[in-house]
């Protein structure tokens, strides 16, 4: 399970725990960072802190920023900036467009970590789901992230008011109906902490995904110790316009079912011109409830399996921890061979201990939700002193917290790197980078279609080009014949060989090459093909020279989509 930051790591030697620190990271002051009265522990890694800096400051700012904004955003020198973003560019994690720092869909392995750690997602979301559908209405499951909430789940309707909460997104617990919920379980330090960071941000301008509200009278915090107290009398509570006008919300604990406290919380979302507060909770709690009862029952199916797997002890970790740890794509011994690799590569431009902490978090997942300090050095292959600097910095930024025993989890707060605005990615988002690669390679047209509705034709979605005098010019939003498009024939019957051609199909002189692109089920949901002028290129020469590249393009589409619809939903267009 993801847990809220406590204390911080102790030598291998201590009783209590493997990792020491004068100083507990999970109390802050601002939304998304811990207060560090002390500053940073001497053993955290400076370089690690920096790319989590730089990987915050693209996330509050949507996914995209230059590097002179980046230096204004975290405060570093404008080298340490390009060196961070050429070691994260390394990595898959961001694109280096020229211009900008553009956040990639595979740094979505990272909350991909904590929400599969976390296991409600995949335990509870499909009730949620089914709710949302029952009532449509939007609904959401929010976990505590210190006086805030973070989301985990959405199942939203699509309308023309609709909501633009994201997975990852933290909203202060004033302002929200599962923030009074969480707040029941709060301790003396929590509340006072809570008090100072209201008293430090009245108007919550550290929380970008909800507008600021201006202080006075009728803040939000005026009646959230009330709104507790009333919460912790009747089980549920609600959101009347808080946030923004016109939106309402009721919210109901999901309780863990071995520890009693609150594990999550289920809300049902709507808007005035469809309920108001007081009719969301007359006419759809009880529904609300219904189903939280039913969520809370798989909880505790879950933990009955999980203690008959393993009698009396926390599931051990598989051999093969975090294949997806090393980059790229290796089993975790090669992760060294490959950062020494990039550090020959890009000399001072990469960043070996950025590289190798990041990929702690990447340990972490379903089977291994609690690691100790050797467990998290044999899933990433480092070595332990290096994986132990590793926790203490990420322990220390509030990503990672002691578990039972000798172990670490991870936070929610994992989620703050990249996922929020990841999750609202679109599958010609994600193809378009790879299209332009793969145009610039071959010096031709590249193109990423899917099928329209009914079957029978196909839909551009993505392009990119080189100049030629004579080149191929479909925009976005064409749409042709399935049967008479090598897009189409990759997407509704590829051959044994997995590729189809079209020879001056559908219209003389235009040669192209296709393959399909598969979602995490194998299922083709799209194609990506190179079209040219006949006269450039034979058939055979498309097969021989042009295949081999089209097919590297569409694997990298393929990973970034798995990685991308893990936790979220991906629209085709």
């Amino acid at each position: 399970m993801c847990a809220t930051p406590a204390t911080s790591p102790t030598p291998p030697a201590a009783p209590a725990h493997p990792m020491t620190s004068a100083r507990a990271p999970g109390s802050g002051t601002a939304a998304g960072a811990p207060d560090r009265p002390h500053g940073p522990p001497p053993e955290a890694v400076a370089p690690l802190m920096r790319g989590v800096a730089v990987l915050r400051a693209l996330t509050e700012a949507g996914g995209t920023l230059s590097p002179s904004a980046l230096e204004r955003a975290t405060g570093l020198a404008r080298a340490t900036v390009d060196r961070v973003t050429a070691t994260l560019a390394r990595m898959g994690y961001v694109r280096l467009t020229g211009r900008d720092t553009v956040l990639a869909p595979r740094l979505m392995e990272l909350g991909n970590a904590c929400l599969a750690a976390l296991r409600l997602p995949d335990l509870l979301g499909a009730r949620a789901d089914a709710l949302a559908d029952a009532l449509d209405e939007s609904v959401s499951l929010a976990v505590r992230d210190q006086d805030g909430i973070r989301f985990i789940h959405q199942a939203t309707r699509r309308r023309a008011m609709s909501l633009s909460f994201r997975i990852g997104d933290l909203l202060p617990a004033e302002r929200t109906a599962p923030g009074p919920l969480f707040a029941t379980e709060w301790t003396a330090g929590d509340w006072h902490r809570w008090h100072g960071r209201r008293a430090a941000d009245p108007e919550n301008r550290s929380f970008p995904a909800i507008p600021p509200h201006p202080p006075g009278p009728d803040a939000p915090r005026s009646g959230f110790e009330e709104r507790t107290t009333r919460a912790a009398r009747e089980g549920w509570a609600a959101d009347d316009q808080l946030i923004e006008p016109g939106l309402v919300a009721v919210s109901v604990p999901v309780r863990d079912p071995v520890t009693g406290t609150i594990a999550c919380a289920a809300s049902v979302v709507s808007h005035t011109s469809r309920h108001s507060a007081e009719h969301l909770r007359a006419t759809l709690l009880p529904r609300l409830r219904e189903t939280v009862a039913a969520m809370e029952e798989d909880l505790r199916a879950a933990s009955a399996r999980a203690r008959a797997r393993t009698p009396g002890a926390a599931p051990a970790p598989a051999a093969a921890a975090a294949a997806a740890a090393a980059r790229p794509d290796a089993a975790p011994p090669e992760l060294a061979a490959w950062t020494a690799a990039s550090k020959q590569e890009l000399g001072r431009g990469f960043i070996e201990s950025l590289a190798r902490g990041l990929t702690v978090l990447t340990a972490f997942g379903e089977d291994r939700p609690a690691l100790t300090l050797t467990e998290v050095a044999q899933a990433t292959g480092l070595a332990r002193a290096t994986a132990r600097r590793a926790l203490i910095t990420h322990e220390h930024l509030g990503l990672v917290a002691p578990g039972p025993g000798r172990t670490f989890t991870l936070t929610p707060r994992v989620l703050s790197l990249g996922f929020p605005p990841l999750s609202h990615t679109t599958l010609p988002r994600i193809a378009q980078p790879h299209l332009e690669d793969l145009a610039a390679e071959v010096r031709e047209s590249t193109a990423l279609a899917v099928l329209a509705p009914g079957g029978e034709e196909i839909q551009y979605a993505a392009r990119a080009s080189t100049h030629h005098i004579m080149s191929v010019d479909l925009p976005v939003g064409t749409r042709l014949p399935a049967r008479a498009t090598a897009l189409g024939r990759a997407l509704t019957g590829p051959g044994p060989a997995g590729y189809a051609l079209a020879d001056e199909e559908p219209e003389a002189g235009l040669r192209a090459v296709a393959v399909p692109v598969h979602d995490r089920a194998g299922r083709p949901v799209a194609a990506v093909d190179i079209a040219l002028h006949a006269a450039r290129r034979t058939r055979e020469e498309c097969v021989s020279a042009l295949l081999p590249a089209l097919r590297r393009t569409a694997a990298r589409i393929e990973a970034d989509l798995r990685t991308a619809t893990r936790f979220t939903r991906v629209p085709l267009t």
